[in-house]
Order: C-alpha cells, then sequence, then structure tokens
C-alpha cells in the first residue's frame, strides 16, 4: 500500500511542476521510471503516454482560467508532429551526444536571457490583446518537435521561451505551451505504443498523481507573479540544460 501512496505522490509532484512551467514533465518521467528498474526505452515510451494525460490535464486547468491561446497551440502542434518524426529519424544520422551539448548550451543562454528580461503581468494584457507574428510560430513549433525526437526532451523547453521571445506573457506561454504538447504528446505515444515501449502497469500507478498535480500546478501559476514565474522557469530551464550538456559529455545524471 505504502508503495502505491508514493507512486502517487511522485506523480502529484511531477504533475504540478509539468503544468506550473509547461514543460509535460516527461524530463522528471523518464529518469522516474529509469531509476525504479524500467529500461530506458520502456522508460522513454511510458512517459510519452504519461505526458498526454499531464498535458491535457494541465490544458483543460488553464482553458477554464481562459489562459491557452488556441491558435498559437494549434499552429505549434501542427509542425511539431512533423518536426518530431524528423528528429526521431535524424537520430541515426547524427551525433546525439554532440547535439545535447550544443543545444544545451544554447538553453543556458536563453534561460539568462528570459531570467532578465521584464514582463509584463498577464492581468495587464488580455489573451485576445496578444500580438504575436503568427507566421513565426510553426517554425518555433518545428524545431521544438526535432528537439523533442532527436534529443528526448519536451516541445515545452523550446515551445514556453519561444513564446516568450514572440511578446507573449509568461503566463500565457505556459498555458499554450500545455495544450501543444497534448498533440505532440499523442503522437510519440502512438508511435512508442506501436512499437511496445509503453508499460501501461506503471500509468496506472502514476497517471493518477499527474493528473492532480497539473490541476494543482496551473492553479500555483495562476496566483504567482509573472515576474516570479518567469525566473523560476529559466533557473527550470537552465537546470535542464545542464542536465543535458552533463548527459550529452557521458556524465550519468538521473
Amino acid at each position: 500500500m505504502l508503495k502505491y501512496i508514493s507512486y502517487f505522490a511522485v506523480g502529484v509532484f511531477i504533475g504540478i511542476l509539468a503544468a506550473l512551467f509547461g514543460l509535460g514533465g516527461g524530463f522528471l518521467v523518464v529518469p522516474t521510471l529509469n531509476l525504479l528498474g524500467v529500461e530506458i526505452h520502456h522508460a522513454v515510451g511510458t512517459s510519452s503516454a504519461a505526458v498526454v494525460f499531464t498535458s491535457l490535464s494541465s490544458a483543460l486547468a488553464y482553458s477554464r482560467q481562459k489562459r491557452v491561446h488556441y491558435k498559437a497551440g494549434l499552429l505549434l502542434a501542427s509542425t511539431a508532429i512533423i518536426g518530431a518524426y524528423i528528429g526521431a529519424w535524424m537520430t541515426s544520422l547524427l551525433n546525439p551526444a554532440q547535439l545535447k551539448v550544443i543545444f544545451g548550451a544554447t538553453l543556458i543562454l536563453v534561460a539568462i536571457r528570459i531570467y532578465r528580461k521584464k514582463t509584463a503581468e498577464t492581468s495587464e494584457v488580455k489573451l485576445e490583446d496578444v500580438k504575436i507574428n503568427y507566421k513565426l510560430v510553426p517554425v518555433g513549433g518545428f524545431f521544438a518537435g526535432i528537439a523533442s525526437g532527436l534529443l528526448g526532451v519536451g516541445g515545452g523547453i523550446v515551445n514556453v521561451p519561444f513564446l516568450v521571445w514572440l511578446g507573449m506573457p509568461i503566463h500565457y506561454a505556459v498555458a499554450t505551451s500545455s495544450f501543444a504538447i497534448v498533440f505532440t504528446a499523442a503522437s510519440g505515444a502512438v508511435k512508442h505504443y506501436m512499437m511496445g515501449n509503453v508499460e501501461a502497469q506503471w500509468l496506472v500507478l502514476l497517471v493518477p498523481g499527474l493528473i492532480i498535480g497539473a490541476q494543482l500546478g496551473a492553479k500555483i501559476a495562476k496566483r504567482t507573479k509573472a515576474s516570479n514565474l518567469k525566473r523560476a522557469f529559466a533557473v527550470v530551464l537552465a537546470l535542464l540544460a545542464l542536465r543535458m550538456i552533463l548527459k550529452g559529455l557521458g556524465i550519468a545524471v538521473p
């Protein structure tokens, strides 16, 4: 009984962070499952399926808060799905380890820029008043998909800073990223399921906590000042980038 409670608690924790920063949660689900003894390919496949539930729960919570920019989210997802397949194919052509180091170093610079950048509070900007260049959104989605398929990272690690760079307030960027990840995660989950990489028993253990945690994370984000959420996201992004660099250098990290 204690084991099931601990899995539920882990799911809640991951769900909170996933919704809070619009990252899907795969960056924590994969190492968690791997540490619990799940073979890495099955951990990645199961994580892809779990992220569908996490991001869907997050997107529903943010939708009720009216913070999802649906047009931008659909544009992101439309090209991210294609990019993910291309990224997976590119793993046979390129050296993922070297790319992780380069990509990680780039993300650290992005994190520093986001941390320093001034941002308006969401209450000061209505969703319908958000003006971004829609022609550029699919470009960001495409590269988010490539990064997801090639480097094994969630699309949110690109989506959120990209949307913020386009001028979208951080709260809307996080919510919109969660919405877009529903589609990209579902695409990856179907592929992994067909390959036999999804462990259903682990989904049963983790998903309830992930769903509840995502709802809590969305509520926490709503009550968090945009400046604080932006800085917290920058710190998490830098930590993920550092982890990516270490893994690219062959250093064992969870």
